[in-house]
């Protein structure tokens, strides 16, 4: 067997990353280790040495995630395995900001990150990575939903909704009227919602969430 190189290494860190559903900052704080520890502005040092991943930060990630060091090195690479695509990603906290949805929710505009992320079976979704405790126990830091605009919605669904106010949460659908919407919290020490009609920009799907 050939010996693995620089590259090999990172691309099977980003490919575990994408098969549990976050990016690599997101697998780094699932495995206890600095968020920045798997930026790809990390992985060459100032003087243009390549940095390698440290073993006992390998360790720390296949404990957090439950591989193997065989399956984390066996992963696909370059397109082998189920079908990929290409899906958009920022990170929760910064979804209110103006510029990275339009009026429907649909993601557009620049200062998007990318992850590869399995075939989903619907056009136009993205992915938003959580950080903070707010959404425990259904959503951990690091954790990365996948989000479809557009999707019917049904009371009971996980959502992602925006105020026209600029808010943006993850919630769980509740009743809705012709006035108002109700969004009950995920985490049982936050507050529900009831939020007017015309106060809402848009509503949409979570279809998917890493745990």
């Amino acid at each position: 067997m050939n010996a693995l190189s620089h590259h090999d290494i990172w691309d099977a860190i980003d490919a575990l990353a994408s098969r549990h559903g976050l990016s690599a900052s997101g697998l780094a704080r699932r495995a206890g280790l600095d968020a920045t520890a798997f930026n790809p502005s990390k992985r060459v040092l100032a003087d243009g040495r390549r940095r390698w991943p440290s073993t006992e930060s390998i360790a720390k990630v296949l404990e957090a995630t439950g591989e193997s060091i065989g399956e984390l090195f066996g992963l696909p690479v370059n397109g082998a395995g189920p079908a990929m695509r290409r899906v958009p990603l920022i990170g929760l906290a910064q979804a209110g900001d103006g510029g990275y949805f339009d009026d429907g929710g649909f993601a557009v505009g620049s200062g998007w990150d990318v992850i590869e992320f399995p075939e989903v079976g619907h056009d136009h979704v993205y992915a938003l990575e959580i950080s903070g405790d707010s959404m425990e126990p259904v959503y951990r830091d690091g954790d990365v939903i996948i989000v479809a605009p557009g999707a019917s919605l049904r009371r009971g669904d996980r959502v992602v909704a925006k105020t026209r106010g600029g808010e943006v949460m993850a919630k769980i659908l509740g009743r809705r009227t012709a006035d108002t919407v109700e969004l009950v919290s995920l985490n049982p020490t936050h507050q529900d919602r009831l939020i007017a009609v015309s106060d809402m920009a848009w509503i949409a799907r979570i279809i998917w969430a890493s745990q």
